[in-house]
């Protein structure tokens, strides 16, 4: 599908990923158009799902919630039914801000977020360890963040 895009289209998604609050006038300078085939670029890679929403990027350390811990979690079992029930668990869990069905020794990566290790222990103890057939968890604490990017290398 991304063969269907031209130059201008890239140009339009990549100028977005920096900066997702530009005018349209503002982008169409960007890319070097007017404003309307810009605007129209931009709904029509809306409507066919490159872009799929736009966001605000927050301070974790700002809003108390400095802590980021990778989180490994094994099944103790697994089959269609129980990766659905699990998914389901992870996604009614505010802590939890990313997850991931991965091959190799755990079946999926979680990237939490807690204000402290106290609420992180607690995030373990009464949400995660809750959920049925999860055999084992292996935390990863972040010292620091060299490189954080959103965008996709286009």
């Amino acid at each position: 599908m991304a063969n269907l895009l031209d130059e201008t289209d890239l140009q339009i998604l990549k100028t977005l990923q920096k900066n997702a609050k530009l005018t349209t006038k503002e982008l169409a300078d960007a890319v070097h158009l007017t404003p309307t085939p810009v605007f129209e670029r931009q709904k029509r890679l809306e409507r066919q799902g490159y872009i799929k929403k736009y966001t605000a990027i927050l301070d974790p350390e700002k809003l108390d919630q400095g802590l980021l811990v990778f989180c490994k979690v094994k099944l103790n079992q697994i089959n269609h039914e129980i990766a659905d029930k699990f998914a389901q668990s992870i996604r009614g869990i505010d802590e939890v801000t990313e997850c991931y069905n991965t091959s190799g020794s755990y079946d999926y990566l979680l990237r939490v977020r807690a204000r402290d290790m106290k609420q992180y222990q607690e995030f373990v103890l009464t949400k995660l360890g809750e959920i049925e057939h999860v055999s084992s968890i292996e935390s990863t604490f972040v010292m620091s963040e060299v490189k954080q990017s959103y965008g996709i290398n286009l």
